[in-house]
């Protein structure tokens, strides 16, 4: 039986990006092929826009970039594309940041995160990225409060080849964070992920937890953590703009991840979060595979959401 041909990223990227794509894509069309554009198309271009979760801003911006020297014309749908596919890519430019890893030894990356947002899984995929460029990777299960979690982690541990710090359910995540970057520095690894707990229920007590975890790491290495990354869920739409609001307060979140971008209509939230807090934009998911998970390119994403080929 032949093996079935492997997708490249952009058909990846694309199919994971349709429900988005079509969503938009077809609104936009179904406008613009059905009259002259005027002020009433833009103001319902512009509500597409919103209701892909672009955010008001980027909306009204596109919308106006639309309409210039173009009252009273026939446009033809590819050309509306085109224009929100450079508009888009305006937007998230300036967050499309690869993460460097090779600024410290360890890199010691925190990982955050709703429970449910892919945070685990994403430390899988990394490590397994990471350790496929022959870098030496530890994994340290900081989310002790879930017995998933740190299994979870062994399972990806055991496919990645990386060693895996870990505890019984219900030990200090501190203590552990500790362990890992004093292990991670003994075994001169070139990556540690930590894993952090998710829950949201009760802020105070996530955030002194991750304060403490930083706290004691940095008396092992100074520097620590060189990153924090949060894992954001595109599915939640707007609900991602408050989680990353929390996450930044309480953790000091320096880039993002955004995963499931295939699971929803609402992909335009990327945008949405570039436009407010201006963060790197690391990677990108848009499936369950480890290959679905790639650095963030702000042209072939604003190319996809646009649905163009």
């Amino acid at each position: 039986m032949t093996e079935p041909e492997k997708k490249s990223w952009w058909q990846r990227l694309s199919g994971g990006l349709r429900r988005t794509s079509a969503s938009l894509g077809g609104a936009l069309s179904d406008l613009v092929t059905r009259r002259r554009l005027d002020s009433a198309m833009l103001d319902e271009i512009e509500e597409a826009l919103i209701r892909a979760d672009l955010g008001v801003t980027a909306a009204a911006r596109i919308a106006a970039a639309v309409g210039e020297g173009r009252y009273d014309k026939d446009v033809a749908p590819e050309d509306v594309k085109a224009i929100v596919a450079a508009e888009v890519e305006k937007s998230l430019a300036p967050c499309a940041h690869p993460l460097a890893t090779d600024t410290a030894k360890p890199f010691v990356i925190l990982v955050t995160g709703v429970n449910g947002s892919g945070k685990t899984t994403t430390i899988g995929k990394l490590a397994a990225k990471f350790s496929a460029e022959g870098k030496k990777v530890l994994l340290a299960a900081g989310d002790t409060f879930r017995a998933a979690a740190i299994d979870q982690l062994r399972i990806w541990g055991a496919r990645t080849g990386a060693t895996v710090i870990a505890r019984e359910p219900g030990s200090d995540a501190a203590s552990l964070a500790f362990e890992a970057v004093t292990a991670a520095k003994s075994e001169n690894a070139d990556i540690l992920l930590i894993d952090t707990a998710g829950r949201l229920q009760n802020k105070t007590e996530l955030m002194d937890e991750l304060e403490k975890i930083v706290r004691v790491m940095k008396k092992v290495e100074p520097d620590a953590p060189h990153a924090v990354l949060l894992v954001l869920d595109a599915t939640v739409g707007q609900n991602a703009l408050s989680q990353l609001e929390v996450f930044r307060k309480i953790a000091g979140v320096t880039g993002l991840v955004m995963t499931k971008l295939d699971g929803t209509a609402r992909g335009g939230i990327l945008v949405a979060l570039a436009e407010k807090f201006r963060l790197p934009i690391h990677f990108i998911g848009v499936g369950e595979g480890v290959d679905d998970l790639q650095p963030f390119s702000a042209k072939d994403f604003a190319r996809a959401v646009a649905g163009m080929e």
